[in-house]
């Protein structure tokens, strides 16, 4: 049979795996894709392919990776503590937080050192790890027996009658996701105490395969432990536990639990902004991507409408150059995420105007012209704040005349620590691009592929100009809704399922699949209209 391989032809047996074609051409690899399909590296090539081996700087095989050393990880956890229990938690820094139980001991460095010691054994044996199919009672009575309740429960709610699961020297476990073929490919990765447990840092492709710089993120990292503790209290951070909210006939509860955590959110975030309205003169919104900006903007305007604060809301999207002003990116064409690729000047003068009480026409971008043209004028008085929202909002490259004293900075993102099991949670990223999957497809007739195929992009962007900035905010807002994944799921199943088997997305959707199809759904007319999850499936009051 013929493989090629970057346009190059070459012979092999049939049946030949993808590990021995790798090692044949000495190439480095985690996972590869077969025609298009993501397959792992123990799998055996039957007819002539088109194949593409994954390093490091591919998304797809950092997810092989992080999966393949988390499950190293529980192995040796298992090893050194057998009555132990382990919980993996997305966390700051693009890092994993562990929370350990019943270890028998304190969490200490040397404790962590012993676990590291034996993860690094484990490795240097290069055990096989092999995958074996289980049928579903034989999983259940497995799990169930091992005391992975939390597993056994998610397999109520999965549609084939068997399950996948990979199996180490005597280790059993399922990571939701594809696996190397041994222990021995994780070579990179750090520990970190971080109490109350650890944090694993891994090799990330968007930093072209290396491990990133831990950044400690004190602001950030106390959000995540707000949505972890707020997962307990509602009994909500599985995929299980959610799913018996609707179950037992309570969705409406469930989704007015939710709602209500984002009404405390804006009102705690109204009394901060109301003790220090005298100084304050901008309130600065940013966020990553579909995080909701637009809806909490509008929210958070009539909290302070409430308390008798009246604020003026202005758009930073006006302020955009022509696109053959905007700077280029490193393919040579408009960067239009870039922070010059707004009119910095005329911002920053209008802004430092309406402060000092002066009348102001702002303009405003029509984008089917792609130029600006004047818009209202407005003048304002010294008890208006001014309201700002955009990527850039919280970099003071934007408002550099205002004083520090007078900006209020937010930073907006959906923080969730939901899980489908206590080994295998699921990704901030995930959410928000399931967000604007459904908001595309709804607002601008886009389908699926074309939101996967920018997305990589976005992400980028946010890496460069969003991220660098949430230490500055002064409040985090989580607009995570623990409920929306019940109706989201709706709204891109089909779309996702309609992506061939031949896209180039395929393997990404179908990630995507592997998750959202255990969560039950609930219809749309349960959401309020003024949630922020309107802003992605429709009818917004807003």
């Amino acid at each position: 049979m013929v493989i090629t391989i970057n346009n190059k032809p070459y012979t092999y047996e049939n049946g030949t795996t993808l590990e021995a074609i790798m090692k044949d051409l000495s190439i480095k690899a985690y996972a590869a894709t077969v025609n298009n399909r993501m397959r792992e590296l123990t799998y055996e090539v039957k007819r002539d392919s088109v194949v593409q081996f994954l390093d490091l700087t591919n998304r797809d095989a950092i997810k092989v990776y992080e999966s393949t050393l988390r499950f190293i990880i529980l192995m040796a956890i298992r090893n050194l503590y057998p009555n132990s229990s382990v919980k993996y938690n997305y966390s700051i820094s693009r890092s994993i937080l562990v929370i350990t139980k019943n270890l028998g001991v304190r969490l200490t460095q040397q404790v962590l050192d012993k676990i590291e010691a034996e993860t690094k054994r484990l490795i240097t044996l290069d055990l096989p790890i092999k995958r074996q199919r289980m049928e579903i009672d034989v999983a259940l009575d497995y799990y169930n027996k091992k005391q992975f309740y939390d597993k056994a429960e998610v397999l109520k709610y999965r549609e084939e009658d068997y399950v996948n699961t990979y199996k180490c020297d005597d280790y059993q476990n399922y990571m939701f996701g594809y696996m190397a073929p041994s222990t021995g490919y994780i070579q990179d990765f750090k520990f970190v105490l971080y109490p109350p447990g650890f944090m694993i840092q891994y090799p990330r492709s968007e930093a072209n395969g290396l491990i990133p710089k831990f950044d400690d993120a004190p602001i950030f990292n106390k959000t995540i432990k707000e949505a972890s503790k707020w997962g307990k209290i509602i009994e909500g951070d599985t995929i299980p536990k959610i799913n018996q909210y609707v179950e037992n006939g309570q969705a409406v509860e469930f989704v007015n639990i939710c709602e209500t955590k984002h009404n405390r959110q804006l009102a705690q975030l109204g009394d901060e902004i109301e003790t220090n309205i005298e100084d304050t003169r901008l309130i600065c919104i940013a966020g990553p991507s579909s995080s909701g900006k637009t809806t909490f903007s509008n929210r958070l305007k009539i909290e302070l409408l409430s308390r008798g604060i009246k604020p003026v809301m202005i758009s930073i999207d006006d302020y955009y150059k022509t696109r053959n002003e905007a700077p280029l990116d490193e393919f040579g064409k408009p960067d239009l995420e870039h922070v010059e690729a707004l009119d910095l000047a005329l911002f920053n003068e209008q802004i430092v105007k309406l402060i000092n009480g002066e009348e102001v026409t702002l303009p405003k971008f029509e984008f089917k012209l792609g130029t600006r043209i004047p818009g209202k004028t407005i003048k304002i008085d010294e008890k208006t704040p001014i309201i700002i929202e955009g990527i850039h909002a919280l970099n003071d490259l934007l408002t550099p005349s205002v004083p520090s004293h007078q900006k209020y900075k937010i930073f907006i993102a959906p923080q969730t620590q939901l899980h489908i099991d206590n080994h295998n949670p699921i990704s901030f990223t995930d959410l928000r691009l399931l967000r604007r999957m459904v908001r595309d497809q709804k607002y601008r007739n886009s389908p699926a592929e074309e939101t996967l195929s920018m997305w990589p992009s976005v992400r980028a962007g946010e890496f460069k100009w969003i991220y660098p900035f949430q230490e500055q905010a002064n409040f985090v807002f989580n607009s995570e809704l623990t409920y929306e994944f019940l109706v989201l799921k709706k709204h891109a199943y089909r779309s996702l399922k309609s992506i061939s088997r031949d896209s180039e997305h395929f393997i990404t959707a179908n990630r995507l699949l592997k998750f959202l199809k255990y969560f039950k759904e609930i219809e749309d007319d349960l959401v309020p209209n003024n949630s922020i999850l309107r802003e992605f499936i429709g009818d917004s009051v807003f």
